[in-house]
């Protein structure tokens, strides 16, 4: 793209926080495949009157294998929407091998250094999304080469992550990493927090409190609302419905789900716990649910985001669990604001920052991680409550979720980020 483009510096208006940016975002995934900062995320920078381009790689998450249409060559430019995005190639994978997961991580970040550096114009100002130890060390040097300052997204902490999901345990690995990512926080003139106490730990490490920016994230909202519109699935007919939607791996322990189910199924059998989705330990979950013979379990195959809608918006209740860590007490998993959007109740296990989310909007039950018995309760809490009391609930996480973590508030906050970022 070139400077007399449509969508060029000359065709923007002015904004009040000064002249139209060049803005530069560089994501290891990007539209089709499901992700925080995606296309919505791009157009509301490029809606407040600034020019975006993407850098990012060919689809496969999470399934591990290219999507259909696309092949691997050395660079690939896409327009979507109108926004220029243009993809390296990458090792694809997505599965519990750890040395392929660092393949797939490692080999974006060497070709998006040099595919970026050939195919992409000069940017005022870059946004890095996510893994500071690959795509941040890329878009760092980036930053360097090309002269314009940065701002990374923590949307976990690494290598503490690494560490908890059990991806790398050796302590050498784990201290190499942690230095990487300090030299990424250094480098970054802002950083972006998703959470307190993200933000606090960083803080803790030696960032100063002052260039750290807590935004939280938000959800595909028009794909959440249009699948609403459409009816119950069949499977969720005259049952009372707690459902988990999203990805079935070791982080989310749904392991004590399964044997709170089976406490629930002997008090009240009305209740169905579906999960929907896909992940490394479904097959293990799959096996447990034979093991503990249980019939209010269902397991739903992944299901594309413009129809996930529907199940979420029948629902009863919508669950989320993590494993009882100290690291996933300051991550707020990011199906709550999914669950928020749609606006209904919500039974959440996890500690810190998300449990402080549902109690202060009044929007949930919460109960202890990994703790089968307090789940069944917080399970039966929400069953045995009565429809009036789950409405007011419900209605509490829609406004909730607008006040609090709504795209259009997102997108402003992340626009000052980058504004900051250049003036400073």
């Amino acid at each position: 793209m070139n400077d007399d483009a449509p969508g060029s510096r000359a065709d923007l208006p002015a904004v009040s926080a000064g002249r139209p940016l060049n803005i530069l975002i560089i994501t290891q995934w990007f539209e089709p495949e499901p992700s925080a900062k995606g296309l919505a995320f791009a157009k509301a920078l490029r809606d407040q009157g600034h020019s975006v381009e993407v850098l990012t790689g060919f689809p496969n998450y999470p399934g591990g294998k290219l999507y259909p249409g696309y092949r691997l060559k050395p660079v690939r430019v896409d327009t979507i929407d109108d926004i220029r995005v243009v993809r390296a190639p990458l090792y694809p994978s997505h599965d519990s091998s750890a040395l392929r997961r660092i393949f797939n991580y490692a080999s974006f970040a060497a070709s998006a250094l040099i595919v970026g550096m050939l195919c992409t114009k000069r940017p005022d100002v870059i946004y890095i999304y996510h893994l500071p130890a690959t795509t941040g060390v890329a878009g760092a040097l980036m930053s360097k080469l090309r002269g314009a300052p940065f701002v990374f997204d923590v949307q976990d902490l690494w290598p503490d992550t690494l560490r908890a999901t059990g991806m790398m345990q050796n302590r050498h690995a784990l201290a190499l990493v942690e230095r990487v990512c300090q030299f990424v926080y250094r480098r970054a003139a802002r950083i972006v927090a998703v959470s307190a106490g993200i933000r606090d730990t960083l803080v803790s490490r030696g960032v100063p409190a002052e260039k750290i920016d807590v935004i939280y994230n938000w959800c595909d909202e028009q794909a959440i609302h249009e699948g609403t519109s459409a009816p119950a699935p069949a499977i969720m007919a005259n049952r009372f419905n707690i459902v988990f939607a999203g990805t079935m791996g070791k982080a989310q322990a749904l392991e004590a789900v399964l044997q709170a189910a089976k406490r629930v199924g002997a008090i009240h059998p009305e209740i169905q716990f579906v999960f929907i989705g896909s992940g490394v330990e479904l097959e293990k979950l799959k096996s447990l649910k034979h093991q503990l013979e249980l019939d209010n379990v269902v397991f739903v195959p992944r299901v594309r985001s413009q129809e996930i809608g529907a199940f979420l918006k029948a629902a009863d209740a919508l669950l989320v669990h993590l494993r009882d860590d100290p690291l996933f007490e300051i991550t707020i998993p990011s199906k709550i604001q999914a669950y928020l959007a749609v606006g209904r109740p919500i039974l959440l296990a996890v500690k810190g920052d998300a449990a402080a989310i549902i109690a202060d909007g009044q929007c949930g039950v919460v109960a202890q991680p990994e703790d089968p018995a307090d789940i069944a309760a917080a399970a039966c809490k929400l069953y045995t409550m009565g429809e009036a009391s789950r409405q007011t609930l419900a209605a509490n996480a829609g406004k909730h979720y607008l006040q609090h973590f709504s795209l259009a508030i997102g997108a402003r906050r992340s626009m000052d980020s980058l504004i900051k970022a250049v003036r400073d």
